[in-house]
């Protein structure tokens, strides 16, 4: 069974409409123990990182979720999902669940250390855009040239940058999707990123687990 967290700070409804195009069962709740038995985990988010901290420890998910990626429960974080699972975010000085090495910084700040004229780009970065990708089996039927839909102002900087699938170019190289055993991340929205996404949620909710981990 796939289980949606429900925590007052995720994009829940259109995740819900993706799955039940393709058919997928799923639960979502806001209590953790209806999740316990959830075989996958898709953990979706948007808005402030240190609301969604205050968010998971109110309700018990940010244990749960350590939990069950201790357990090696496949987990699939998306947009703000993707950063909180790293150490710290900037947003809101943000200690965050640290299931992963890493912090979260705004793009303003990664521009001037590299000298990047951020007029060129805004912020947030919103819109489409295609990705540069080594092999994984969660882009199986994924088409090379397919676009994504990304909305968000903070960037992952993964320690291990062997943990990057993916990348975007939007004037710094934007880590897009991140791997590491049974954490699955994707900072654009595959819910809102037509077939291709809706292909990488199949891939997620269907592979064999020994393919995912």
């Amino acid at each position: 069974m796939i289980g949606i967290i429900d925590y007052n700070a995720g994009n829940i409804r259109s995740v819900e409409m993706a799955l039940e195009s393709l058919k997928i069962p799923y639960l979502i709740s806001k209590n953790p123990k209806d999740l316990q038995n959830a075989t996958r985990l898709i953990f979706p988010g948007v808005g402030d990182a240190n609301y969604a901290m205050e968010q998971l420890k109110q309700s018990g998910f940010d244990s749960f979720i350590k939990e069950k990626v201790a357990a090696n429960t496949p987990l699939l974080g998306i947009c703000l999902g993707s950063q909180i699972i790293f150490d710290f975010s900037e947003e809101g000085d943000t200690p965050c669940l640290g299931l992963l090495p890493g912090k979260i910084r705004h793009f303003e700040k990664l521009f001037a250390e590299q000298n990047i004229e951020k007029t060129g780009y805004k912020i947030p970065h919103m819109g489409w855009n295609d990705l540069q990708r080594k092999d994984s089996p969660l882009f199986t039927g994924v088409s090379a040239d397919s676009s994504f839909y990304f909305v968000h102002s903070y960037v992952i900087c993964p320690q291990n940058a062997e943990n990057v699938l993916a990348t975007a170019d939007y004037g710094v190289k934007v880590p897009a999707v991140v791997h590491s055993k049974n954490i699955w991340a994707c900072q654009f929205h595959p819910e809102k990123s037509g077939k291709a996404g809706l292909q990488l949620l199949q891939n997620f909710c269907t592979l064999k687990e020994g393919d995912l981990c």
